[in-house]
């Protein structure tokens, strides 16, 4: 599958993947893990670092796939509002999805410590804004429901979102504890790391079978086979393929990033943005001063190959950021589209699917793709060594 389309930011402002140091031939490890987007790296660090032998198999050159395409954003929050997703999954699995969110924010911070780039990586606060007059009931119910549950958030009014915006809302959810980061540059860190620490990279490798029995998996490849205990599939939206069922829908999102603004009148802070209305419309500030803006999702995910529409996309979505702030100027600078996958309850499948006791998945669909992530990568990796952790109820499959 074809997962992108146009020139993403991140590979307009770097150019090309770097070359990863391969490995070719029939190989043995303790767990082969499928994909080289920032799950798969995410997965590949935990592991090595906890001494676990790996090698990572990516059909093209890693992080060049979906990973390039990610506007970066980081949230708690996740697609599905935490009052819905209580009314779907329970209270307690709500509200740890949402605890867990947060908290892998934290995580990716610390990680980032130990790298040698930071990776564009800033914490930010978010702001929820009503899109349409009548969604205030609904935003005040989220307010109340993330208040009561002890996260810090604050209900603006449209006078006090007006003192600071420029947004006209009949209301907005303030929040702290989210952030943003470059996520190509994020993968390529990770990759370099577990790399030093013994991973073993397969690019640009075609996967023409795997084997999964209970003495093992073997992956055959075009470069050779690969015998593991354990393999983990970190392939994104391209899971399907590998499951007796879909887990998700699949549609295709767009997005734009400007040239460095001149000013940011009427949008302080650098706050992300984003909004009540489905599909929603969202907004963030990168590291170097653009803005990058998204959304105008429609229903296929192959419609980023449709000829004309991605043009029109970009235009609805810089009108709709011109809207918001009339004083910024924002002239596109790169604009791309790909594939996005949605859960039928916003959350992520992550772990073993019924019969499949060497397979491990990490499904991050939805906007918190890069959060997930974080979140699998601990997760498979307490899975492996058999160790007790309070996600695996929350994000298993057949929930």
């Amino acid at each position: 599958m074809k997962v992108r389309s146009g020139l993403p930011l991140w590979r307009g402002l770097y150019g090309d993947p770097p070359q990863f140091l391969a490995s070719t031939g029939d190989a043995t490890c303790d767990v082969v893990i499928l994909g080289g987007g920032v799950t798969g790296a995410l997965v590949a660090h935990h592991l090595v670092a906890a001494g676990v032998n790996a090698i990572l198999v990516d059909k093209g050159e890693p992080a060049s796939g979906s990973s390039a395409a990610s506007t970066g954003l980081l949230q708690y929050e996740v697609d599905t509002p935490l009052a819905d997703l209580a009314a779907r999954v329970g209270e307690a699995n709500a509200v740890h999805a949402y605890r867990r969110g947060l908290r892998a924010i934290d995580e990716l911070e610390a990680l980032l410590e130990n790298l040698d780039d930071r990776c564009g990586f800033s914490r930010r606060d978010s702001l929820y804004f009503a899109s349409r007059r009548w969604h205030y009931r609904r935003l005040k119910r989220e307010f109340e429901y993330r208040k009561h549950h002890g996260f810090d958030v604050q209900l603006l009014s449209r006078g006090q979102l007006a003192e600071r915006f420029s947004i006209r809302s009949v209301a907005a959810i303030h929040s702290t504890g989210d952030g943003q980061v470059d996520p190509y540059r994020f993968t390529i860190a990770l990759l370099r790391k577990a790399q030093s620490q013994g991973l073993r990279i397969y690019p640009n490798t075609r996967v023409d079978s795997i084997d999964e029995d209970e003495g093992g998996v073997v992956v055959n490849t075009a470069a050779g086979k690969v015998a593991a205990r354990r393999i983990v599939y970190a392939v994104g939206y391209e899971s399907d393929q590998y499951l007796d069922r879909r887990v998700g829908s699949l549609q295709t999102t767009y997005a734009v990033a400007s040239e460095p603004l001149r000013s940011t009148i009427g949008w302080p802070d650098g706050c992300l943005l984003w909004e009540t209305a489905r599909p929603y419309f969202y907004a963030r500030q990168s590291h170097d001063g653009r803005a990058i803006i998204g959304g105008e999702d429609t229903a296929f995910a192959r419609d980023h190959q449709r000829e004309g529409l991605a043009e029109r996309k970009t235009a609805r979505l810089v009108a709709r950021f011109q809207k918001l702030f009339p004083a910024i100027e924002f002239e596109p600078a790169f604009t791309w589209a790909g594939t996005f996958g949605e859960s039928k309850d916003g959350l992520a499948y992550i772990g073993q699917p019924p019969g499949r006791p060497n397979a491990y998945f990490a499904i991050g669909y939805g906007g918190n793709g890069i959060t997930f992530s974080v979140i699998a990568a601990r997760l498979i990796a307490d899975l492996y060594f058999e160790k007790p952790n309070a996600d695996a109820k929350v994000f298993r499959f057949g929930r």
